[in-house]
Formats: C-alpha cells, sequence, structure tokens
C-alpha cells in the first residue's frame, strides 16, 4: 500500500507506529476518537508549505524526493522495525539511528475493546506513576515556577473536545515538519492511553537553529592553559595534588592545562570547528535544548488565536514535554553514559566525602543547575571553619562554666535568695537556687565568645559571597560563559506563558470590535488591579495569622505553666520550665512545616492571579511573595524569643495581663536567650529531619515498600525493563525547578548567621545537613526526576541579592542580641561601674530588686506560700527598679538608664565596626581572579589572531584566483585562431 517515488524510495518524514496494528496491514493514521480514519489527514501535498530535510544526512534513512507532487502516504514502522546497531529499548528513533531529542506525551481515545484487554500491568504502571508523581512532589515542590510543562497541564482543566485537540497536534506537527524536524509517534506503547510524538532534530536544523541562537562552540584552536608562577598558584597546585583522592573520576583523559577556543557557531565558519564526529559535536543536553527553543516558535494559527507548546500544553493537547535520560544506572549490561557516571560518582552516599564534578553536571543538566551545585558545594564547603569555630566557642563555655562567677552565686544555696511568684495565685515563691542548672546551661552560649564567634560569622558571611563570586567568574570562564549577556537571556528565554497568552486572547475577543486594526493587546496595569489588590490582602492576612498563632502558643506557654504549677504530680511539678519550653517548641515547628505548605500554594496561586508575561518574571514574583511568608513563618517565634519575651511584663504588684488575666512570661533569671537557643536547635533539626530525610527519603521508601508487598516484584521488574527509553521517562517525577531547592538553603543561611550569638552549633548543623542534601538531590535528579531542559545562566539571580541582604541584616540582629537578649552588657557595666573590687562578684544581687509582698494586688498572691521557717516580707524579681523603701518606690532606677544607653551604644559601634570591616574585606578581595582575568584576554587575543589568519587566507586564495583568471585570460588572448591540427596551450606554463 505504500507509494512510492520514481527511484522507488519510500517517503515520509512523520513516521507512526502503532503497537497496535498488525503487520502487513494498510497504513494508518492513528485516529484518537475512535472514527474511521479519513483520507485528508494521511496526506502530505507539497501545497502544505511542507519543507523536506536534504536527504544528505547519513541518519536519514528515509528521504523525500522533491519533484513529487502526488499525495504522499506517511510511512508506518512497527516496533520490529529495529535496527540491530543499538538496542530497541534506547533513546533512538524505530530504525535504531536517529536520536531522540524530545518527547511530547499526548492522551489518546482507544475503543471500549482495546480499555477492556488493557494488561493489569498497565493499569498498575499508571497507578505507579501517579503515585510516584505525588511522591515526587515534596514539601517544596508548590514553591515553583511551572518550568516542567506537565505541571501546566495538570493544572490546567480540559477545555477541548478530544478531536480538537487532536486536530491541534496535527497542524502542530505539520508545522513542526516544516522547520526540518523529524517526527515519529508510538501509540503502541504499554502505558495505558498515551501516546508519545518522537522529535529528531537532523544535521541542518541543529546547525541552523545554534547558529540562530549565538550557541558557543569549541573550535580546532586549542591553547595552553598556564597556571602561573606566583606563591598562590603554588600553593593552589600543592593543594591539589594534596586533595587528588577527593575529587571525582571523570574526564580522566582530558588535560586538565589544555582548553578549546569557542566562538558562536557558524554555518559560513563550519571550517574552523571540529566536526569529524558529527554525532558528538552536538551533545545531548544541547540538542534538546534546540528543539525545545523550535518547538516554542512553533505556533498553530489556524484557530482564532495563536497557539504555541506552552499553551497546548496547559490545554491538554499535549500532557507532557521533556528531553530523554541518556541510559539505565542499575542495569549491569547498560553502556557507560554520563547518567550512570554521575550515579557513581556524584549520586551515591559512598561518595560523600568528594567533590562534585561540576563539568559533568553542566554537561548533562545546563548551566543553571550546574551552578546552583556548585554554590551548595562552596556553601558547605565554607561551613567547615564556621563549625569548627563554634564548636570551640561551645566547649569555651563548657570548660569555663565553673569559674562563671554569677553561675557559681545562683546555685550557691548560701545566699537563700527568695523570689516573686512567676505567676499569679498558682504558683508559690521560689528559691533562686532552683534555676541553677538554667543558669549554667546559658553560660555555654552566653559567654565573651560569643560576641567574637558573632563577629567572626559577619566576617564569615562577606568571605562567603566574596568567594563564590570568584568561584562563579572562574566557572564561566571555563564553561564559555563570559560573553553570556542579558540580551541573549532576554531573546531566548523569555517567551509568553500560556496564562498570559490566554487572558489577552480573551482580551482580543472582547474588544474585537473596539480595538483598531493592527494594535497590539496586551495586559495593563488596571487589568491586573482586582490582582495586586487581592494579592496585597492576602499577604497581610497571612502576616497576621502568623502572628496570631505564635501569640496562641504564648498563651498555650503561659496556661500550661499554671497547670503545671497546680498538678499534685511531683514529676509534673519537678521540671516546668524545660516542659514548657520543649513542647511550646516541638509546637512551633510542627505549625511551620504546616505553614510551609500552605503558604506555597497561597503565593503561587497569587502569582497566577497577577498573570506575569514570562516566565522570568513568574518566578521572580513568586520567589518574592514565598520568602517574605516563609521567612515571616520561621523567624517570627525566634524574634519574639529575642527581643519581645521578658521585656512587656511589668513588675510585681502591676504586671501586664492580655486576654483578660493572662499575665506575660518572664525570662528565666540567666535571661531568654538558653530558650532561644532550645527554639533554634528545634526548629533547624526538625525541618531537616522532617522536611528532608521524612517527605524526600522516608515517604517515597514507604510507598515503594508497599507497592512491592502488593504486587508481584519479579513480574513488575521484568516489565520494567521491558519499557522503551520515552516510557520510562514518562513514569519519572516532573522536574518542578530549583526554587525550592534555593528556598530552603536560604532560610538555613537565616538559621546559621541571624541569630548565631546565641546557638554557635548552628553551623555544625547546618554543614552536617548539607553533606547529606547533596547527594539527596543528586539521586533525585538523577535517578526520580526527568530530565530538566537545559538553560544557559551566568550567575544565582535573585538569590545571591537575597543572601548579600540577610548577611547584612544578620549584622544588626546580632549586635541586638548581644546587647539586648544576653546578660553580655550588664556584666561589663557592672564590673567597670558598680563593682566594688573589679569582679564579678555581686553581680547577682545587683541585678534583682526588691518587692514588698503586701503591695501585691487583691487576687494575685500565691495561694500555698512556700513552707518557710520565717513568713515572707521580701521577694526579689529581676529587674532595675527602686526598692519599696525608697522615695520613688519601683520606679526605674539609674543603674537601668545607665544599663540602656551602654547596649544602645554597643549596637552602634559593634554594627558600624563588623560594617566597615566587612566592606574593607569586600574590597580586599577582587570579584575576578587573576588568573582568570588574564586568560580571559589571552582568548581575546587569540580569538582576534584566529580571524586574522583566516582573512589572510582569504586574501591569499583571492589573490591566487585573481593571477589564475588573468592569466587564463592572457593566454586566450594571444593564441591564434584555432586550427585544426593544433596543440593546445598548457595553462600550467602561464601561471
Amino acid at each position: 500500500m505504500e507509494r512510492q517515488d520514481d527511484g522507488g524510495e519510500a517517503v515520509g518524514r512523520l513516521i507512526h507506529h502503532d503497537g497496535a496494528e498488525e503487520p502487513g496491514s494498510p497504513p494508518l493514521v492513528s485516529n484518537h476518537s475512535g472514527s474511521p480514519s479519513q483520507e485528508e489527514p494521511t496526506m502530505m501535498r507539497r501545497s502544505d508549505k511542507y519543507v523536506p530535510v536534504p536527504g544528505e544526512e547519513k541518519n536519514s534513512d528515509i528521504n523525500i524526493n522533491p519533484r513529487s507532487s502526488e499525495s504522499i502516504p506517511m510511512k508506518n514502522l512497527h516496533a520490529d522495525h529495529v535496527s540491530p546497531l543499538y538496542p530497541g529499548l534506547g533513546p533512538y528513533f524505530s530504525d535504531g539511528c536517529r536520536r531522540v531529542d524530545y518527547v511530547l506525551a499526548y492522551h489518546i481515545q482507544k475503543p471500549s475493546s482495546v480499555r477492556r484487554r488493557s494488561s493489569k500491568f498497565g493499569e498498575n504502571n499508571f497507578i505507579r506513576r501517579l503515585r510516584r508523581s505525588l511522591s515526587m512532589r515534596s514539601s517544596r515542590a508548590p514553591l515553583q515556577p511551572k518550568e516542567d510543562p506537565e505541571i501546566a497541564a495538570q493544572e490546567q482543566g480540559t477545555d477541548y473536545h478530544e478531536d480538537d485537540k487532536r486536530f491541534r497536534r496535527e497542524e502542530f506537527e505539520e508545522n513542526l515538519l516544516e522547520t526540518g524536524l523529524e517526527l515519529e509517534k508510538d501509540e503502541g506503547c504499554k502505558i495505558p492511553g498515551i501516546g508519545f510524538l518522537k522529535i529528531h532534530a537532523p544535521w541542518n536544523v541543529l546547525c541552523r537553529e545554534a547558529e540562530f541562537m549565538k550557541l558557543k562552540m569549541p573550535t580546532k584552536k586549542v591553547y595552553d592553559v598556564k597556571q602561573g608562577s606566583n606563591l598562590v598558584e603554588k600553593v593552589r597546585l600543592f593543594i591539589h595534588k594534596v586533595t587528588a583522592p577527593l575529587h571525582p573520576k571523570v574526564d580522566a583523559n582530558r588535560p586538565q592545562t589544555l582548553k578549546s577556543l569557542s566562538h558562536p557557531f557558524s554555518r559560513e565558519k563550519q571550517h574552523l570547528f571540529d566536526l569529524s564526529d558529527r554525532d558528538k559535536f552536538f551533545d545531548s543536553k544541547t540538542r534538546s535544548s534546540i528543539v525545545y527553543e523550535v518547538l516554542k516558535r512553533t505556533r498553530c494559527t489556524r484557530a482564532k488565536y495563536s497557539m504555541g507548546i506552552t499553551s497546548l500544553l496547559a490545554n491538554g493537547v499535549y500532557t507532557s514535554g521533556y528531553p530523554l535520560h541518556d541510559g539505565d544506572i542499575e542495569e549491569v549490561n547498560a553502556e557507560p553514559n554520563d547518567r550512570k557516571l554521575l550515579y557513581q560518582e556524584w549520586a551515591s552516599y559512598s561518595v560523600f566525602y568528594k567533590y562534585q564534578p561540576i563539568g559533568l553536571i553542566r554537561k548533562y543538566f545546563g548551566e543553571k543547575v550546574g551552578l546552583y551545585f556548585a554554590w551548595l558545594g562552596v556553601y558547605t564547603q565554607m561551613l567547615i571553619p564556621a563549625a569548627i569555630v563554634g564548636v570551640i566557642v561551645f566547649l569555651y563555655g563548657c570548660a569555663t562554666v565553673d569559674d562563671n562567677i554569677p553561675s557559681m552565686e545562683i546555685c550557691d544555696p548560701r545566699n537563700n535568695i527568695t523570689m516573686c511568684p512567676l505567676c499569679d495565685r498558682a504558683c508559690s515563691y521560689w528559691k533562686l537556687v532552683s534555676a541553677c542548672g538554667t543558669a549554667r546551661a546559658s553560660h555555654l552560649f552566653d559567654n565573651p565568645a560569643t560576641v567574637f564567634f558573632s563577629i567572626f560569622m559577619a566576617l564569615w558571611a562577606v568571605l562567603f559571597m566574596e568567594h563564590w563570586k570568584r568561584r562563579q567568574m572562574r566557572l564561566n570562564y571555563i564553561w564559555d560563559l563570559t560573553g553570556f549577556g542579558e540580551e541573549e537571556e532576554e531573546e531566548h528565554k523569555d517567551h509568553n506563558r500560556a496564562e498570559y497568552e490566554f487572558r489577552v486572547m480573551q482580551k482580543t475577543m472582547r474588544l474585537e470590535h473596539s480595538t483598531p486594526k493592527g494594535e497590539k493587546v496586551k495586559l495593563t496595569c488596571t487589568d491586573r488591579l482586582p490582582a495586586y489588590l487581592t494579592t496585597v490582602v492576602t499577604m497581610g492576612f497571612l502576616i497576621a495569622v502568623t502572628f496570631a498563632i505564635v501569640f496562641g502558643v504564648i498563651l498555650y506557654r503561659i496556661s500550661i505553666k499554671a497547670a503545671l504549677h497546680m498538678s499534685n504530680y511531683p514529676a509534673a511539678r519537678s521540671n516546668i520550665r524545660a516542659t514548657v519550653k520543649t513542647t511550646a517548641a516541638i509546637i512551633n515547628l510542627i505549625i511551620i512545616i504546616i505553614l510551609d505548605e500552605i503558604y506555597g500554594a497561597i503565593a503561587r496561586w497569587l502569582t497566577t492571579l497577577e498573570v506575569p508575561k514570562t516566565d522570568k518574571s513568574f518566578e521572580e514574583r513568586l520567589i518574592f511573595k514565598t520568602f517574605i511568608l516563609k521567612f515571616v513563618n520561621a523567624f517570627t517565634p525566634i524574634v519574639y524569643l529575642a527581643f519581645f519575651r521578658g521585656r512587656l511584663v511589668g513588675r510585681p504588684g502591676n504586671y501586664l495581663y492580655v486576654v483578660g488575666s493572662y499575665r506575660m512570661e518572664e525570662c528565666a533569671h540567666a535571661g531568654c536567650l538558653m530558650e532561644l537557643c532550645i527554639q533554634l536547635c528545634i526548629t533547624m533539626l526538625g525541618k531537616q529531619l522532617i522536611q528532608n530525610n521524612l517527605f524526600e527519603i522516608g515517604i517515597p521508601k514507604l510507598k515503594k515498600l508497599l507497592r512491592k508487598r502488593k504486587s508481584d516484584s519479579k513480574q513488575e521488574e521484568e516489565l520494567t525493563n521491558s519499557l522503551h527509553r520515552h516510557e520510562k521517562d514518562h513514569l519519572l517525577g516532573p522536574f518542578v525547578g530549583l526554587s525550592p531547592e534555593y528556598m530552603e538553603m536560604i532560610i538555613q543561611f537565616g538559621m546559621v548567621t541571624l541569630f548565631v550569638a546565641s546557638f554557635p552549633l548552628a553551623p555544625l548543623f547546618a554543614l552536617l545537613n548539607n553533606i547529606i542534601e547533596i547527594r539527596l538531590d543528586a539521586k533525585k535528579f538523577v535517578m526520580q526526576l526527568r530530565r530538566p531542559i537545559a538553560a544557559k545562566a551566568k550567575d544565582i539571580g535573585i538569590w545571591y541579592n537575597l543572601l548579600r541582604g540577610l548577611s547584612k541584616v544578620a549584622v544588626i540582629v546580632n549586635a541586638f542580641v548581644i546587647s539586648f537578649t544576653s546578660d553580655f552588657i550588664p556584666r561589663l557595666v557592672y564590673q567597670y561601674m558598680y563593682s566594688p573590687d573589679g569582679t564579678m562578684h555581686g553581680f547577682v544581687n545587683h541585678t534583682l530588686s526588691h518587692f514588698n509582698v503586701s503591695d501585691f494586688q487583691p487576687g494575685t498572691e500565691p495561694l500555698q506560700p512556700m513552707h518557710l521557717k520565717h513568713e515572707v516580707d521580701i521577694c526579689r524579681y529581676k529587674d532595675y527598679r527602686e526598692p519599696p523603701w525608697s522615695g520613688t518606690p519601683y520606679e526605674l532606677s539609674k543603674e537601668f538608664w545607665a544599663i540602656l544607653a551602654a547596649r544602645l551604644a554597643f549596637v552602634i559601634v559593634f554594627q558600624n565596626m563588623v560594617m566597615l570591616m566587612s566592606d574593607f574585606v569586600d574590597w580586599l578581595i577582587p570579584d575576578i581572579p587573576k588568573d582568570i582575568s588574564l586568560q580571559i584576554h589571552k582568548e581575546k587575543i587569540l580569538m582576534v589572531e584566529l580571524f586574522m589568519k583566516e582573512e589572510q587566507g582569504k586574501r591569499l586564495a583571492a589573490r591566487d584566483n585573481h593571477n589564475q583568471d588573468n592569466c587564463t585570460s592572457t593566454s586566450s588572448a594571444n593564441q591564434s585562431p584555432p586550427q585544426p591540427r593544433s596543440r593546445p596551450i598548457s595553462h600550467a606554463n602561464c601561471c
């Protein structure tokens, strides 16, 4: 039934094979609606503006005869038409030669009889895909812009009938054929109801698009990268040799001192590039990105409004689109590929101590993903000295706890200091010696070394930012991104989003008669004003909800403390403070994790309401909203403990009450720093253990274990191994972008820097978490997610600005923590102003004020006073107030104002001193390493020399041709009229 041209060669570029057909049956085009096939869709005519791909391709075994003007039926290939060159399950077309560069999946509607005959594996496979895709949507997934097209397709309702979708697919595929791409359909797969369109870009399309996209490709020119001879370079080379066992075993055959000179690809200058192996000149990452660029430019125009690939995916015409992974990982006989190498040298927990293969990550996933993991590696590496210094500070506190005079005074029972009740009625008087344990524990984190550590961490943040800028410039040089500018980013990345196109279409139809012809319709601020108002109101409401929840936890602490004091169980009354602190911190942690999920979904919804035009605008707006909500959610309880608790209390006899009879809570005698430390510790460990280990490791493994118990694991494994590469990748989770990963690290960076004065062990916990996080993310990218579309980027974008802002805010926050939360300033003031002997003896008594118990307000005195040998007349409380026998009882004393002045002065001096030191370090360290700037300059010179030699060669060739033409014309003019027996003149003698 195949129609052939004069040469007997089968014609057709769209190859369609359906496993449901029987071999030898007449060729049919896929009929998605189940109706009889029509002849017109199966024909391709020359009048359809069909531009054939030239037949010079060595990978193309099906060519087009441009002279044929007849209707050509599309050829059907079956699964058994496989070349023995490659495995039938590899990432190739059915001929086994042409590589699949991109895949589009779509729903197909089969007859009911076919659906009833679907295998049990197909149903289980669909359920497994659904479960796995859900499990891959971790707690951070809702924060992401729709970088994977399937996200848009799943969230958007289906507005088109199946026939409409099929017609749009056919038009889109015809337009793809006109661009020169080669297509092949597969509707006989083992995933029920899913069809696949496999796309291959031939050589001429790759060259054309590479020139259009200005892709830098390596030329034949290779030059020597000299490391220099100065002391710094020698030290760097020595360190590199010492740490050789820590480097991954990749790129072993390539000399490290050689680099190819790169230049934007040009078809006119193909002789400059090494095209000896065309199959490897454009790697799989570059090929898929080129095909995706073509897909984004191709439009469907038969409808009332133009639809691109984003609109087709969002409206369910196609359900997903993705490039394929290179190959399998766990198979013993699997061919060597970059994916398997990444799994062995990067995504395995056994290589946690090694550096990351950043070059291979960039080669496989693209520059944007490579920069994220490079930044994460630099951040983790810089945490090592911070963690070491933090541990030293903590050990210093442990070593000096027995020498701390204030703690010794609190723990000395001879002082016999009676303290005022901590709550009304239910609480009784208590002895200060009972706070001995809290005082000793507070010294571990509240000692003179924490001031040094705060200064150190401020400078550490600056050094980290400078180190990353230098590392980023080095990667830009190695990856040939030094000339990659914003114009190229805007030109090739900023395509309109599907929601924006849909809203513009609605506005166009609404203003069809009132808009002048030729005027482009777009969304204005007036169109988005309701969405902006909704965003502002909703964000304010969510922040108010966060404050209300924190206030609710405060009321919980107050009420549970009173309840425990009234308890008759001795065990409940023994550790009231520890119980209240720990349970409140755990409640805060649970609330933070839950609100993270809710706020992420609401931030995405608000951003969608605003209908941003491009993906870049969508991502930046989403990051801004999510960062504000998550930052407020994570740090509001910590800010309350650091700066507000114990300061809005009042005094005995005149306490501050909220919500009726709830008395605001006080700090322990040693201050609120210990409670702040507990809150930070539980929040950091809880978020890392629950969100990372439980959500990303535990739940997927639990679901996998349940699936194995319910199904026959051997049969499922055999059938899974029989799937094609595009079918296996379809079962993986969609790539949702990098913003969740960045957001988690930004919040952690805030935990490490903002309140590090109260928790010196924070860098250590962050370091341990990041060592696991790198390998966890690597395994997720390599094994559990579809391969992302490679995206170029020369920096980490808005995240750098957020990091820099946090490092600046951290200086101010730590200054206030040291000054107002800890007792560092009161100790200094006492030692140098009020101590009789210049020591800390008498400091505890100096910080306690006196209160006459007869001045209690009616109904607030203790119900059950302590059974003491003497009646309590005076109790003590922590504050700087006048005694009851003075002329102004209970008023703030002059010591309070002196200490307040010292605190404010310390904040100003600390902030300006650290900022000045940070700016000096920033100025001292250049952003671009000296060797990199020299190499960039050398590259420019070599490029100029290369083009000068080329121009010189062209001039010499043109001169030779000109001389040869002159010689030929001269000899012709001097030649006598041709004689029958004359001898022909030799041109060689003339030149």
